[in-house]
Formats: C-alpha cells, sequence, structure tokens
C-alpha cells in the first residue's frame, strides 16, 4: 500500500500504488494551476466506514510514498474520470477504475462503472 502524507500533520492515506499514481497525476495537474479543491474519499471499514475530505491546496505539502518500485501503467479513461471530478464543485471524489471503456457502461445503461474503494486513514 502507498501513502498520500497530507501537510504538517502528517495525515497518512493508504491506497494502492496503482491508485496513488492515478492521483498523484490528477492532484498535481491542478496544484500546477494553483487551483485549490476539496479531495474526498471514502474511508476503509477498519477506520470507521466513513467519508473522508481533506483540502488541498500548493502551499500544503503533500508526500506520495510509493510501496514498490515499479511505475504501473496509466489509464487514461480513469485520469479523464478523476479530472472531471475534480472540476466540479464538490472537487476530486475518489471513484475505483473504470471496468473496461468509460462510455460502454452508460451506453447499456449500467451506470458509470464505477465503485468506491476505502481508503485508509491514519
Amino acid at each position: 500500500m502507498g501513502k498520500l502524507i497530507y501537510g504538517s500533520s502528517g495525515i497518512e492515506i493508504e491506497f494502492d500504488d496503482r491508485t496513488l499514481t492515478h492521483l498523484q497525476i490528477v492532484i498535481a495537474a491542478k496544484l500546477r494551476r494553483r487551483e485549490s479543491f476539496f479531495f474526498s474519499w471514502k474511508d476503509d471499514p477498519a477506520v470507521g466506514d466513513g467519508r473522508s475530505s481533506i483540502w488541498l491546496d500548493a502551499s500544503i505539502p503533500l508526500y506520495f510514498k510509493y510501496a514498490g518500485g515499479r511505475v504501473p501503467a496509466i489509464n487514461r479513461d480513469w485520469i479523464e474520470v478523476l479530472t472531471a471530478s475534480s472540476n466540479g464543485s464538490g472537487g476530486l471524489q475518489f471513484s475505483e477504475e473504470p471496468r473496461g471503456p468509460v462510455g460502454q457502461a452508460a451506453a447499456n445503461g449500467s451506470g458509470n462503472g464505477l465503485t468506491t474503494t476505502p481508503a485508509t486513514v491514519r
């Protein structure tokens, strides 16, 4: 499990390395443009099974710590889904990697093909 370490408080949010890589791409793009936003996710049941949010701003230190040494392949569809979410009024809402092409689920009437994965905050 990789970790997003937030601010000087050292809050650690655990995601698998593949997820963390995709989040880093989306978060970095927004912060490079000096866009501040909320980032929200579903908590792991081990820490209460609720939801959490943090405010992300270029002035707040972030540290992405990966458990593995390999950079995973990037799923452009997932980047697009996360980026679209980050541009909404609620900020970046974490969602799992889409299963199959993003447009396919909507075309066959099965929703957006996304589910949420819990994250662990320590």
